[in-house]
């Protein structure tokens, strides 16, 4: 059997880096993407895999990102947007853009539909990790880049809010030409997330409260699920899941007219990059 070409943002660490082991173990061809070029380096150079370093809070490196997984896979059967995290204060990009939405959607947004034509002859997946925390997300189409009332913790919950809506549009455009795809909810997992921001949520990962949380192989047990079954069969495409079943979201995430609004908008956010 050929090996799949599994490209993984977000892979220098955590969910990201223990799907990328488990895939590579068994044979598939994993891509790594990180924004630490020491720690990706480091993940690749443990796997035998090809790596590529992208700092989403830069949309024209995720161009360059999608051109040089373009010009080096002329296949790619999965692509699983896992690159996100949780921030301090609110700050823009250079893009201009709120960097927690910026880096949470806009740049896989951005990553996928630049690869949309390689990704739909080779009938790929796009598996996308969200958050239970889109459940206190609150998504504003006129006021994406949080001018009024930012708080770190809402703004992450949009974020990964706006991956689920990301997910069914996605499904909704492009499930005819052959695009399988779902978004998913890892758990809380002990990794460095937050480690840098200044949410609440940092202290817990460094306190005994980490000892409850998952290992990052147990977070990346769904992604490994929805990467290796079957849409239609395993799964249903378009949908949001956790521990391997169909989850409940915000109730935003099932509006198909705010899906819709926000991929025309989010193309208008990346158009200038």
């Amino acid at each position: 059997m050929t090996p799949r070409t599994i490209v993984i943002t977000g892979a220098s660490d955590g969910i990201g880096a223990a799907a990328a082991r488990t895939l590579a173990r068994a044979g598939d061809q994993v891509v790594v993407v990180g924004r630490s070029e020491e720690k990706t380096r480091a993940i690749a150079k443990e796997l035998d895999a090809d790596y590529f370093v992208s700092d989403f809070s830069e949309l024209a490196q995720v161009r360059t990102l999608a051109a040089q997984l373009e010009s080096d896979y002329p296949r790619i059967d999965v692509l699983a947007n896992n690159a996100g995290g949780i921030m301090g204060k609110r700050t823009l990009t250079v893009d201009g853009n709120e960097a927690t939405f910026q880096i949470n959607h806009l740049a896989s947004f951005l990553l996928t539909t630049l690869l949309m034509e390689t990704l739909a002859a080779s009938n790929a997946k796009v598996i996308n990790t969200s958050s239970g925390a889109n459940n206190f997300g609150k998504l504003d189409l006129f006021d994406l880049n949080a001018e009024h009332g930012y708080s770190t913790n809402r703004a992450y919950g949009t974020g990964k809010l706006a991956n689920i809506l990301f997910t069914s549009e996605l499904h909704r455009r492009f499930g005819g030409q052959g695009i399988t795809t779902a978004a998913f909810h890892p758990g809380v997992v002990r990794t460095n997330f937050a480690a840098d921001s200044t949410s609440p949520f940092r202290h817990a990962y460094k306190t005994l409260l980490n000892r409850f949380m998952l290992t990052p192989d147990q977070g990346a047990d769904t992604l490994l699920w929805l990467v290796n079954g079957t849409a239609g069969k395993d799964w249903i495409s378009g949908a949001y899941y956790y521990k391997r079943a169909l989850a409940k979201a915000n109730p935003q995430a099932y509006d198909a007219e705010l899906a819709r609004r926000l991929w025309e908008q989010s193309e208008e956010l990346v158009k200038g990059a």
